[in-house]
């Protein structure tokens, strides 16, 4: 099964590089997959801008999407959980949700910046905006989508409101709670590089290392940042399916 899921990619590669050395994809639009591995290397190796090495870049990136994506998880899932179960609360706070959700994250660069300077709060503030919805609506649908009749046998069998958050509320809407917590991941890694193009002042992070990369006009070493972010997010998304086959088991 594994190796057939690697084959659509080894295909996909090989095509890429025969359009290339035939001349039917110029290099400087897209290089090679050759080349673009041998910009990779030059990455781990030399930098971009020379000295401030890959993995440098990664964890700077990394470190901007845990605080952001943190921060969404801890105000998304209270609030979801606060508007599925008081449907009054649900009327005031809705109308704000749905006037704010529609707004791209990318939209609101130039206000966090001019609300946190450029550097880490600024990135973090726009991965956390693209993180927190799905979170929210998820959460929401979640807690919603729990049977009232459960509630209601919990109820007659002298069941405490604090039983009946934990052992009914909670897992019941806990698998719809991990699927935001997995899309709410994923957007707020894209969100990440076009936060970094603001600019950062650590000089660190992938989406900067793709800036400059642009700016010396090196296709190469965009294409290998944007395999390697790929890369990360695939890894990430594998992660929490791990975690939720060995957490939810009830699912």
């Amino acid at each position: 099964m594994k190796r057939r899921r690697l084959l659509s990619p080894l295909m996909l590669a090989a095509l890429w590089q025969v359009l290339c050395v035939w001349g039917i994809i110029p290099a400087y639009k897209l290089p090679a997959p050759t080349q673009v591995l041998g910009g990779l290397w030059e990455l781990m190796t030399l930098g971009m801008p020379p000295g401030r090495l890959l993995h440098l870049h990664v964890l700077h990136s990394l470190e901007r999407v845990l605080y952001g994506y943190a921060a969404a998880v801890c105000t998304a899932v209270p609030l979801g959980i606060a508007m599925g179960w008081f449907p009054r609360f649900r009327t005031l706070a809705e109308p704000v949700v749905e006037l704010i959700r529609p707004i791209p994250p990318l939209a609101w660069i130039p206000i966090a910046i001019l609300w946190f300077g450029i550097g880490i709060k600024s990135a973090a503030f726009i991965i956390f905006l693209g993180a927190f919805f799905p979170i929210l609506l998820n959460t929401i649908s979640g807690v919603r989508s729990i049977d009232r009749i459960l509630i209601e046998a919990a109820r007659t069998l002298n069941a405490k409101d604090k039983d009946i958050f934990l052992k009914v509320l909670l897992p019941g809407s806990v698998p719809s709670i991990w699927t935001g917590l997995r899309i709410g991941v994923g957007i707020g890694w894209m969100t990440l590089v076009a936060a970094e193009f603001t600019g950062v002042r650590e000089g660190y992070g992938l989406g900067y290392m793709i800036m400059t990369a642009r700016d010396i006009q090196r296709p190469d070493e965009i294409v290998a940042g944007m395999l390697v972010i790929g890369m990360i997010g695939l890894s990430i998304d594998a992660g929490l399916r791990l975690l939720e086959r060995r957490l939810i088991r009830w699912r």
